[in-house]
């Protein structure tokens, strides 16, 4: 029953109505995917939203949950591609390689800095990923990817404020030899590839083996780079690979072990200073080589018992990543930038603003064990996890008038005298050690078959240590960054949640609930370790050496429906937030000082649809729609970087003058705080949505699949701040074809994917950069990709 459900899942388009489980994706389903097989309704899905394997539309949540070949219709080869598909979902380009994840309005508004928590949890099978820049890496051999909107306050390993997403991947099958492959190229020189096999091995065991390569020219170019030379940026060169191995010694025992590893090493992307003086959004007037590489491990092994009256699993994971990012921080060519920065006070300005390097090392590792059953009327799971990750900082930038554009980073042992530490403007090396666990209980009991009430509670513990330095802190002998410890930070939170479920009908629910989020807080090192107004200056207003927690109360009701004989369905959801506490970075009064700060209160709402309707056994059209609304409601007076700097000059302090007059400087930096309440939450499109239509039929000795799908994102705040002139974004649509032919004589199939058919040159996200010269840039989606390509399964 499992494997025609999951060939079912393969074979339709955009939403994934599939019957499968998620733990049990197999290789041979791929190959039934393909099939012509026609069904005159729709199919179930079944998700692990509740860390049991349950009926989407008997959720008392709201989940989306998109195909494996939903993906590859779309072209949607990481997480940035889901934008407009899921409704409430953005995800945002930001600097370096980071991606960041919001659902609702509530997500990270903490850009590069890695010691902070993501509002919206990413998983792969479960498996918490730590660091926001591994979000980055490539979806490979993937069964569907399910989106949770709202706060998971209960059962996944890492609680979250936002929403949580899980990429569930295809695992080894007892007992069948099958496999798969798909080769495709296209214009931007891309080439993509990508296959895997599953081999039994007796009765009792089986592997399963992945691989993926995904490459293309960039989309867009630096003008100035090199003496002159054209430098691509937005380019790909992406390799991924798994291995799983599944053991099933009896009926009631499973151990899977699995890895996944992913490496790519591009030129960057492409971020487009809003001076910039070049019309052409894929031109860039640049003249810094950019640079990304980022490799993850990721190895975690799943350990199933059923005792009879419950089961029994142990999730353990061992995580790995290494990232190298650098790029052009001010977005312009020297003589630009000299003239946007010259000051007659100081007779100068400045050539460059570069980060030569920002590099990135954590190491991770999770150990979850749940215990779940059903007696009488209650299903019930418990569970504790726990949660340890080391992440280090190794930070270089250039702002300088000396015109030497291209500077490499220096080493971490260089010592305090030599000459090349002047030349940089800021320099950090951090370390910060987070040790959490956490223990959760829910049940959900059934008064009546029509009616059920759910409730579950958690206990939050997260231990924050670490020690930090910046070039600011001037030793005395040895190397010039010597990292000391910072205070540590413990912080304590019970969340939960509760709902009441009730059945209209066999296939129409109804279901209201109060559920609560948390996201711990955590230490601004610089600032823990001396750096600052506060503990510099005596000032009352900066940055704190500890940033707060932040909590969302939500209340949503929803409904989930069928109509029309199986062939019609109808989800939707309505929510109130409480958002307490937002973390957020901000500008502190003393340079170079900043760090995360909490944005006090505000309220989110809105209503979210999800629908689709087999028209007949060929036609097929499916919609998304999202309306939100967010602002904040009390005062906080909020520094932004570029109001500070603006405000440091106009007093006559600009430049080298700055540290002349520090106090006196500070002061002016402080004065440009700004009032956020009533300013709009950021990235929260108030409209958004998407809408497609299939048609399958029988055409010649094989199945036709022609698929249309349009997708509008909103315009949005890109931060708290609403500042008109940096923080729009503005709105983009897109228009999507995929066609798909496969031959009933021969299990091969053609496929054609133009994605962006009229080379929108859409806005994904706006930038602010928090840090160094505060440059505000745009990131742009891909433009029109044609990809043509073949596959087959056995």
């Amino acid at each position: 029953m499992l494997i025609a459900g999951v060939s079912m899942l393969a074979m339709v388009p955009a939403m994934a109505h599939a019957d499968t489980a998620a733990a049990d994706y197999g290789a041979a389903d791929y190959a039934a995917a393909d099939a012509a097989v026609e069904s005159d309704q729709l199919g179930d899905i079944i998700v692990t939203a509740d860390r049991t394997e349950t009926n989407l539309q008997n959720l008392s949540t709201a989940v989306s949950a998109i195909s494996g070949e939903s993906l590859k219709e779309a072209n949607i080869t990481d997480i940035t591609g889901l934008n407009g598909s899921v409704p409430g979902l953005v995800v945002a380009r930001s600097g370096g390689g980071e991606r960041i994840i919001t659902i609702r309005g509530i997500g990270s508004e903490t850009p590069e800095n890695t010691n902070t928590q993501p509002g919206v949890s990413y998983h792969i099978d479960g498996v918490y990923i730590f660091n926001s820049i591994a979000a980055s890496a490539a979806f490979i051999d993937v069964g569907q990817v399910e989106v949770l909107r709202g706060p998971q306050g209960t059962m996944f390993g890492q609680g979250s404020t936002g929403g949580t997403i899980n990429v569930v991947s295809r695992q080894p099958e007892l007992g069948t030899l099958s496999g798969n492959a798909e080769f495709g190229a296209g214009n931007y020189n891309l080439v993509k590839a990508d296959g895997g096999v599953n081999i039994p091995i007796g009765e009792t065991f089986a592997i399963r083996v992945a691989g993926q390569h995904y490459s293309h020219d960039g989309y867009a170019e630096a003008t100035d780079v090199l003496n002159g030379g054209n430098y691509e940026l937005d380019d790909a060169d992406e390799d991924s690979w798994k291995a799983a191995a599944l053991w099933k010694p009896t009926d009631n025992v499973s151990i899977l072990l699995s890895t996944i590893q992913y490496e790519s090493n591009t030129h960057g992307p492409a971020q487009k200073n809003i001076l910039d003086p070049n019309p052409d959004p894929r031109e860039l007037t640049q003249d810094y080589p950019a640079r990304s590489v980022v490799d993850t491990e990721l190895y975690y092994g799943v350990v199933t018992v059923d005792t009879g009256w419950a089961t029994l699993k142990s999730i353990s994971s061992y995580q790995k990543l290494h990232s190298e990012q650098a790029w052009d921080g001010d977005g312009l060519t020297a003589p630009l930038f000299y003239a946007l920065t010259y000051s007659p006070l100081t007779f100068s300005g400045y050539t460059h603003d570069h980060v030569a390097a920002w590099t990135s090392d954590t190491e991770s590792w999770t150990q979850e064990l749940n215990l779940s059953g059903k007696t009488g009327s209650l299903d019930w799971i418990v569970g504790a996890v726990y949660l340890e990750s080391e992440n280090k900082q190794y930070i270089n930038e250039f702002r300088s008038g000396n015109g030497v554009l291209v500077q490499p980073p220096l080493a971490i042992d260089t010592p305090f005298d030599d000459p090349l530490v002047g030349t940089l403007t800021y320099a950090e090396l951090s370390s910060i050690t987070r040790k959490a666990w956490a223990a959760y209980f829910q049940g959900t009991y059934d008064f009546t078959p029509e009616l059920s009430v759910i409730a579950g509670i958690r206990y939050n513990h997260d231990k924050f240590s670490g020690e930090g330095a910046t070039n600011s802190d001037v030793p005395t002998s040895g190397p010039y960054l010597q990292p000391t410890p910072a205070a540590g930070l413990t912080t304590e939170e019970w969340t939960g949640k509760f709902a009441l479920q009730y059945k209209l009908a066999p296939s129409n629910m109804i279901y209201a609930s109060y559920t609560r989020g948390f996201k711990p807080g955590g230490i601004n090192s610089g600032v823990a370790s001396g750096s600052g107004a506060i503990p510099m200056l005596g000032f009352t207003n900066g940055i704190q050496p500890h940033y707060q927690p932040e909590t969302v109360d939500s209340i949503e009701i929803g409904s989930k429906n069928r109509f029309l004989g199986d062939t019609a369905q109808l989800n939707i959801a309505g929510f109130y937030y409480f958002y307490h506490d937002m973390q957020f970075l901000e500008e502190d009064p003393v340079l170079f000082a900043e760090g995360v700060s909490n944005a006090p209160s505000a309220n989110i709402y809105g209503i979210e649809l999800e629908g689709s309707w087999l028209l007949d056994d060929h036609w097929k059209v499916e919609g998304t729609a999202a309306w939100l609304k967010g602002e904040f409601d009390k005062d906080y007076f909020a520094l932004d970087p570029a109001a500070a700097d603006a405000a440091q000059t106009a007093a006559g302090y600009p430049g080298w003058l700055y540290w002349a007059n520090m106090y006196d400087a500070s002061l002016a930096r402080d004065s440009a705080r700004q009032n956020i309440n009533g300013n709009s939450v950021p990235k929260l499109p108030e409209w958004q949505g998407s809408a497609s239509i299939s048609y399958t039929n029988i055409v010649g000795p094989g199945e036709l699949l022609a698929k249309a799908q349009y997708v509008y994102r909103g315009k949005y705040q890109y931060r708290l701040f609403n500042n008109g002139a940096f923080d729009v974004t503005p709105s983009y649509d897109t228009v999507n074809l995929y066609l798909r032919y496969t031959l009933d004589s021969a299990p091969v199939h053609f496929a054609l994917s133009v994605t962006n058919v009229f080379d929108e040159d859409g806005v994904n996200s706006r930038f602010s950069d928090p840090y160094g010269s505060a440059q505000t840039s745009e990131t742009y989606i891909p433009p029109r990709q044609a990809i043509f390509s073949i596959g087959f399964t056995y």
